[in-house]
């Protein structure tokens, strides 16, 4: 599924929930530009998706069509997919770390994020003899994290983990400098 198609999926529902919201109002729940939630709608509109009234004080209703329905649907099903693979190709990458680690003799991580990555790895570590010293992320510093409290860059300092997984996808280059520049070995540093 690519990513089109998955902004077209939301704004569908989006549109669906509620069938009078603005460009503007979409642009903003969808976080994406007013001039591409317009392409999307002219589009979608041409296709034969969805329906466009015209309401009282310049405003427009949208209605999704059977049609529109059936390619809702179609993409529903195609992302929940998308979503399965997804998740077995993270449980299969998580899984082989923690083998890579174990077989190293390393007992204890750090978990450096505290998204929904670091969510399934912590799912996924309880498989294994590895134990979570702590879970490091400044975006969310204080939050707690399961039973963990998540610590700011100053957690690197104290020395009792083995090794920290970068469990944060988004942002993999920079993360491994950041921790470098925090005195981090880069030997200490597992990425999936």
């Amino acid at each position: 599924m690519n990513k089109e198609d998955i902004h077209i999926l939301r704004l569908m529902g989006e549109i669906n929930r509620d069938g009078s919201p603005t460009q503007r109002e979409l642009s903003q729940r969808l976080n994406l530009s007013l001039g591409l939630i317009n392409t999307f709608i002219k589009r979608l509109v041409k296709k034969g998706y969805f329906k466009v009234r015209t309401m009282p004080k310049n405003r427009v209703k949208y209605f999704l069509t059977p049609r529109g329905v059936a390619k809702k649907s179609r993409l529903t099903v195609e992302y929940l997919r998308y979503s399965v693979n997804f998740y077995k190709e993270i449980k299969g990458l998580l899984l082989n770390k923690f083998k890579e680690i174990e077989g190293n003799n390393l007992n204890t991580i750090l978990f450096f994020g505290a998204g929904e990555i670091a969510e399934l790895a912590y799912l996924y570590l309880q498989l294994t003899g590895i134990q979570l010293a702590g879970i490091v992320d400044e975006r969310q510093n204080g939050d707690i994290f399961f039973e963990h409290r998540v610590d700011g860059l100053d957690r690197l300092c104290q020395h009792n983990w083995d090794m920290i997984l970068l469990t944060r996808l988004e942002t993999i280059d920079e993360d491994i400098t950041l921790l470098i520049e925090n005195g981090v070995n880069p030997d200490r540093i597992a990425t999936l």
